[in-house]
C-alpha cells in the first residue's frame, strides 16, 4: 500500500510503515493525515499483528514541516489544529490494538521524536539523535511531546530536554529509556523484525490485544481501574476458543494452533 508520503509493506504477519518525505521525512500536514489513514487500516487488518515505523532515507522524522508554519501566524485556530492533528496521530499509535516499534534510523526531532514515544517500543541505531528542540523557534512540542517525555523521564529531566533543546545521542537516550534498544544501523531493520516476530508469533491476538489495553490505559489511571480491567479482560478471554485451545494444549504437551478468536 504506497502513498504520496508513506509505503506500507507487509511480511506475513508484521507490516512496515515507512515515511518517504525526502529529504528530511518531515510531518506535513498531508504526511500526517497519510500516516493516520495507513494505522487505521492495519488496526483493522486482522491479518496484521504487529506494526514497525520507520523512515526512508538518513532520517526517522526529521520534524514537523516548519513551512507549513508560515501560514499559521497570527491564526490561532489554524495552529491549534495543526497540534490538534499531530496529537491525534500520535494517541491512534498509542492506542493500536497491536504492538507498534518504532525502528529509528536517524534523526528523529520534534515532531519525530514525539511520534517515536507514542510507539509501544522504540529501537534506535547508534548513530541515532534525538530530541525536542522547538523552544528555539520560539515554540513548544505540540504533539503530546511535554507529557510523554514526563511520563517517561520524570519532571526535572523533561526540563531540562526540553528546556535546552539538547539533542541526545542514541545510547544517552537509551539510558532515559527514551529508547529500549541501541544496534548498529545495518541491524536495526531485522532487530525489529525479531523483535516484533517474538511478540506476536505462536500467540493468539485475542490475548496480544487485551494484554495490550491493560498495559496502555491502566498507566493512565489508578491502580484499582487497572486491575479491574485486568480481571474484566482475563475473564472475557475464557469465552474464546484461542483460550480453550491454548489450555488444552498446554495439557495435551503440543503447540497451540490458534485461530484469533
Amino acid at each position: 500500500m504506497k502513498g504520496k508520503y508513506v509505503d506500507v509493506t507487509y511480511d506475513h504477519s508484521v507490516a512496515t510503515v515507512e515515511i518517504q518525505h525526502a529529504p528530511a521525512n518531515t510531518l506535513s500536514s498531508a504526511c500526517i493525515q497519510e500516516l493516520r489513514e495507513s494505522f487505521r487500516t492495519l488496526a483493522d487488518k486482522e491479518e496484521t499483528k504487529a506494526v514497525i515505523l520507520t523512515g526512508a532515507g538518513r532520517f526517522f522524522i526529521a520534524g514537523a514541516d516548519i513551512k507549513e508554519f508560515v501560514d499559521a501566524f497570527d491564526d490561532e485556530k489554524k495552529s491549534y489544529a495543526m497540534a490538534e492533528a499531530g496529537q491525534a496521530l500520535c494517541g491512534e499509535i498509542e492506542a493500536m490494538n497491536k504492538p507498534v516499534i518504532a525502528a529509528i534510523n536517524g534523526p528523529a526531532l520534534g515532531g519525530g521524536l514525539e511520534v517515536a514515544l507514542s510507539c509501544h517500543y522504540r529501537i534506535a541505531a547508534e548513530d541515532a539523535i534525538l530530541g525536542l528542540p522547538e523552544l528555539n523557534l520560539g515554540l513548544i512540542p505540540s504533539f503530546g511531546g511535554t507529557q510523554r517525555l514526563t511520563e517517561i523521564t520524570g519532571t526535572a529531566k523533561a526540563i531540562d530536554i526540553i528546556l535546552s533543546s539538547k539533542q541526545l545521542r542514541a545510547e544517552e537516550a537509551a539510558g532515559l529509556q527514551l529508547v529500549q534498544m541501541v544496534v548498529k544501523t545495518e541491524e536495526l531493520s531485522q532487530t525489529a523484525r525479531t523483535l516484533a516476530d517474538s511478540w506476536v508469533d505462536g500467540k493468539s491476538m485475542t490475548s496480544v490485544t487485551r494484554a495490550l489495553e491493560c498495559i496502555l490505559k491502566g498507566s493512565q489511571e489508578s491502580r484499582e481501574k487497572g486491575l479491574d480491567r485486568e480481571k474484566q479482560k482475563f475473564a472475557e478471554l475464557f469465552r474464546t476458543d484461542d483460550a480453550k485451545e491454548g489450555v488444552q494444549a498446554f495439557i495435551d504437551k503440543r503447540k497451540p494452533e490458534f485461530s484469533h478468536s
